[in-house]
């Protein structure tokens, strides 16, 4: 038995938009000016391929462009709005989608909020004009060239400003906060009943998105992870019991640090808050390091900023969206590390040479590589034909291949972490013990 999640109703009064169902606005009533092919709002895509004995399988509406549009392209004003930390490819996103609208659509304007969902309060920036001049090569460069910020607005207000601002569709782009505030402003939108849609771009630079293949920048992510991978191994080869350590991002999902390292295949040890590990003891890295350094002479450690989790306290600072500020001096995993290996060494009268590499940032600001152009392209196409046809609280993504209309409640429920399958290939390729 298929499960079907809707096939997306016409809009009607008491809808709840609070279910784990998307929804349309109301029919469909203009001609697409594209010329095809067209995907029926029938079409489905599985979300699990691969099932034991009984199951429902979960399917979600398959991404494409419509026959039948829920707005005149000619009369449409559309938005785009960036939100929470850096990501490569966000500006892949605005281009495309600024390109896909005005150009294959005919939109009749595309503006785009400054610095996330605060450019739609009282306190923000003009909106930015998205003419096909003003994006023509904002894909060359990393960050974002609307801005971006943290932390929660008012709901009411972000309504009313689109309201105001004549907007028929908002797309967001941005992680798993950007996907609840959307969500709110399509709870919102409908108890006013108001005609506009809500389409959401997942961007995490931690691919930690459920549901989906993956979010966009994390194949660059990746390139530029194992690139700092490949340089802690050459400085920890190049001394005598050289230690060579490097933080990655990922916040309570080590996808960057798992996938960095078994692409760089040179990394020892590999930490992710998924998993638990011990820095004393017999059995835990402290020693087993040791043992490395005895028998090889060098060693590199990967580790997720998400492992300093450990060190937070009530009193543990947090940025405006309420997440563990990982990058503070309390909670700064890597520093501690270090710290801690040192400290353990010079103890037991053993010397080392220990070099410490954070590229954070660096990857964060990078430019989109191919593959993420790419990607980042069809998602913004999808988004556009999903905005066109009336679709509204959702996100679009790439599930096992396919382009879907996954609702936003589905993915706010949880978070992707790096399951067992993908760590015991981190196991393997880095031979590590366990470390408890």
């Amino acid at each position: 038995m298929t499960h079907y999640f809707p096939g997306f109703p016409a809009r009607r009064a008491g809808t709840d938009v609070a279910s784990k169902r998307a929804m349309s606005l109301p029919p469909a009533s203009f001609a697409s000016p594209l010329p095809g092919p067209f995907v029926e709002d029938e079409e489905r895509t599985l979300v699990t391929p691969l099932v034991r004995g009984p199951s429902e399988a979960l399917s979600f509406e398959r991404a494409g462009p419509r026959a039948r549009l829920a707005f005149d392209p000619g009369k449409t004003r559309a938005a785009i709005v960036t939100c929470g930390g850096l990501c490569p490819g966000i500006n892949n996103v605005v281009r495309r989608l600024s390109l896909q609208l005005a150009l294959s659509y005919g939109v009749r304007e595309v503006i785009g909020f400054r610095y996330g969902f605060e450019g739609m309060t009282a306190r923000g920036l003009e909106p930015v004009a998205l003419t096909p001049d003003v994006v023509r090569h904002i894909h060359r460069v990393g960050g974002s060239v609307l801005g971006t910020s943290r932390g929660r607005q008012d709901t009411g207000e972000l309504v009313s400003t689109l309201a105001a601002s004549s907007i028929d569709v908002l797309f967001a782009i941005g992680g798993n906060g950007t996907l609840r505030a959307a969500h709110d402003l399509a709870a919102e939108i409908e108890a006013r009943g108001l005609p506009i849609g809500v389409v959401a771009i997942p961007k995490t630079i931690d691919d930690d998105i459920a549901l989906i293949d993956e979010s966009f920048g994390f194949q660059t992510a990746i390139q530029y992870a194992r690139a700092a991978i490949d340089a802690a191994h050459v400085e920890a080869t190049g001394a005598r019991n050289g230690v060579g350590v490097v933080k990655l991002m990922g916040r309570d999902a080590g996808f960057i640090a798992a996938r960095a390292t078994i692409a760089s295949a040179e990394a020892n040890f590999c930490l992710l808050p998924e998993y638990p590990f011990s820095l004393e003891g017999p059995n835990g890295l402290l020693a087993a390091l040791r043992k490395r350094l005895e028998r090889r002479g060098h060693a590199v450690i990967v580790a997720a900023e998400g492992c300093g989790a450990r060190l937070a306290d009530r009193d543990a600072e947090r940025d405006p969206s309420g997440n563990l500020r990982y990058a503070s001096a309390s909670l700064d995993f890597g520093p501690f590390l270090c710290n801690t290996i040192k400290r353990h060494f010079e103890e037991a009268g053993v010397p080392i040479t220990l070099k410490y590499i954070d590229p954070s940032y660096t990857i964060r600001a990078a430019p989109a590589n191919a593959a993420d152009a790419v990607y980042c392209a069809e998602l913004a196409r999808s988004a556009a034909h999903a905005a066109m046809a009336g679709k509204t609280n959702i996100l679009v993504g790439r599930c096992h291949g396919v382009y879907a209309h996954v609702p936003i409640p589905m993915v706010t429920e949880r978070i992707a972490r790096v399951d067992e399958e993908l760590w015991l290939a981190v196991t393997e390729v880095t031979g590590q013990p366990t470390l408890e």
